[in-house]
Order: structure tokens, then C-alpha cells, then sequence
């Protein structure tokens, strides 16, 4: 496992200091997109304490995870689909 750096990220105007594994310019990446999307949320909501507002942030990223990895599980299946259909054609201009 990689040594883990410390690094001092801003989110809601707070400063965090997170210790991970990844490199700091990644670990204030991902700062700030939830900063990012903390601030969407509350232009959209209204005024709602922090705390709400990183839940709503939270589950607005998992969907957005989820809708990833569905979509790239559909893109995976119709890739296996064509090379599957790729081999059949192939094996019959073989015979």
C-alpha cells in the first residue's frame, strides 16, 4: 500500500486535512468537485445546514456512480456481444 500524504482541501469554506494514499493534486480534484457539488445543491435548495447539504451532495454523487458504472456495464456487455458476433464471422470464413 502507498504511503499516505496529508493535504488541506477546502469544502463549504471549511478546510479538511485529509490523509490519503492518492496524490494531493487528486485528493483536491475530488475536493472539489464535492464542493462543487455542494454549492449547485444550494443554489438550487436554499438555505440548508451544511450538514443537509453534504448528504444531498453524498447521494447526488452515488447516483451520478451508479449511472457510471450501469452505463459502463451495458457498454462492456454490447462490446462482448460485437466481438462475439466478430468470432462467428470470422470462424465462418474460416470453414
Amino acid at each position: 500500500m502507498s504511503e499516505k500524504t496529508s493535504v488541506t482541501v477546502r469544502i463549504l469554506g471549511e478546510e479538511h486535512i485529509i490523509r490519503a494514499a492518492a496524490e494531493p493534486a487528486y485528493t483536491k480534484r475530488c475536493a472539489q468537485i464535492v464542493d462543487d457539488r455542494i454549492q449547485e445543491i444550494r443554489s438550487k435548495a436554499g438555505l440548508l445546514e451544511n450538514h443537509r447539504l453534504a448528504i444531498l451532495a453524498a447521494l447526488s454523487l452515488a447516483d451520478e456512480l451508479l449511472q457510471a458504472r450501469e452505463e459502463s456495464d451495458r457498454l462492456g456487455r454490447d462490446v462482448g456481444d460485437q466481438a462475439e458476433t466478430l468470432l462467428a464471422r470470422i470462424e465462418a470464413l474460416e470453414s
